[in-house]
């Protein structure tokens, strides 16, 4: 079994942590620990725990589209892929028991107060809003009946709400909700 580097160690320990306590609760000799590595191997990656901050949002959002890929790999139907989007991210919800979204935590609990770590949050949600406009503009390749922005943000709006609503009520209904209303906006 191959041994895991000590960055990516670093990195996963922090996400689990920033994850789970939140980023303001979680100090930097918690991760050393955690990781179990010396101070200077954390600072031999990464300059301050908010360098780390970022490269654990760059793991969550490469793990996020790769994940995402890996769901519709098989899937030739635009439509299919927009629904498939909801099942991952209920699958992404009931993974981590409710626990909401990795972006969605980070900018509720940081606010403004993070300009770079606000532009990668706004620039991961902006990607995903770019991939749902790309299946629809497949999607409505013969049609042409679409107002692909509108309908985007719509299919958005309704995924955010729900992953929000699933994460306060503790369960998946949302998703099966929102899947009826998407099917309805996709004729």
């Amino acid at each position: 079994m191959k041994k895991e580097k000590a960055k990516d160690r670093i990195i996963r320990t922090a996400a689990d942590l920033f994850y789970r306590q939140g980023f303001n609760s979680t100090g930097i000799n918690q991760i050393i620990a955690e990781a179990d590595i010396a101070i200077g191997s954390l600072y031999n990656h990464f300059s301050s725990k908010n360098d780390l901050l970022q490269a654990y949002l760059i793991k969550e959002e490469a793990e996020w589209f790769n994940g995402f890929e890996g769901q519709i790999e098989s899937i030739d139907s635009s439509k299919d892929k927009i629904l498939a989007l909801i099942d991952y991210r209920k699958k992404l919800q009931d993974d981590s028991t409710f626990a909401g979204c990795h972006f969605i935590k980070i900018i509720s609990e940081l606010g403004g107060s993070n300009p770079v770590v606000s532009d990668v949050v706004k620039n991961h949600k902006e990607k995903q809003k770019i991939m749902i406009r790309e299946i629809l503009t497949q999607y409505d390749t013969e049609k042409k009946s679409l107002d692909i922005d509108g309908v985007a943000e719509h299919i958005f709006l309704l995924i955010e709400g729900a992953v929000v609503t699933s994460t306060i009520d503790k369960n998946a209904n949302a998703f099966d909700h929102i899947k009826k209303i998407i099917q309805g906006l996709l004729p």
